[in-house]
């Protein structure tokens, strides 16, 4: 499995054009806009999803992390798919439909960490950091990094959350 340090954050829709601005200028390149919809299964471990994106193709994810404030190992499976319609319909009567996050994300690129600013239906808009270890990293070198992303953002302790949208949508919220 790969794996990633990430955090999630709260940011107030005042402060949205802020941040942008502040990941924009550390960015290594220009942004990419993503629409997407993530339909949530069941699952006896971790989460499963599938991610649609507005051009008809989707991933396929299996991810394991703790719902923990801050910095978090993630590990994670990752599978493309050229259309999810037959899977998700598998996944749907095998395992069951929990439920489905809609969301536009703008990803940005700050070396081995993706920045992801997410405007999520029903829920607001956030920040999301991604350090990309690799396999003899350990999740130490990806927090360190993680923390100064943070400060450079001015992303404060209380606005930290533990869990995913879906938790937060469906009101298993921690933080």
């Amino acid at each position: 499995m790969a794996k990633n340090v990430e955090i999630k954050a709260r940011v107030p829709g005042n402060a949205f054009a802020k941040l942008k601005e502040r990941v924009s200028g550390l960015a290594d390149g220009e942004s990419v806009v993503l629409n997407q919809v993530d339909s949530f299964f069941a699952s006896k471990k971790g989460r499963l999803k599938i991610r649609e994106f507005s051009d008809g193709k989707a991933e396929l994810l299996y991810y394991e992390r703790q719902d923990l404030l801050g910095p978090k190992t993630s590990l994670y499976t990752r599978i493309e798919l050229d259309s999810a319609t037959e899977l998700k319909a598998v996944l749907t009567a095998s395992n069951g439909l929990l439920g489905v996050v809609v969301k536009q994300r703008e990803l940005f690129f700050i070396g081995r960490t993706r920045i992801h600013l997410d405007k999520v239906e029903m829920l607001g808009t956030f920040l999301e950091l991604e350090v990309v270890l690799n396999e003899s990293e350990t999740s130490a070198t990806g927090m360190v990094i993680a923390d100064d992303l943070m400060a450079h953002f001015q992303i404060q302790p209380e606005q930290l959350i533990s869990n995913s949208y879906f938790d937060l949508l469906s009101g298993n919220m921690q933080g």
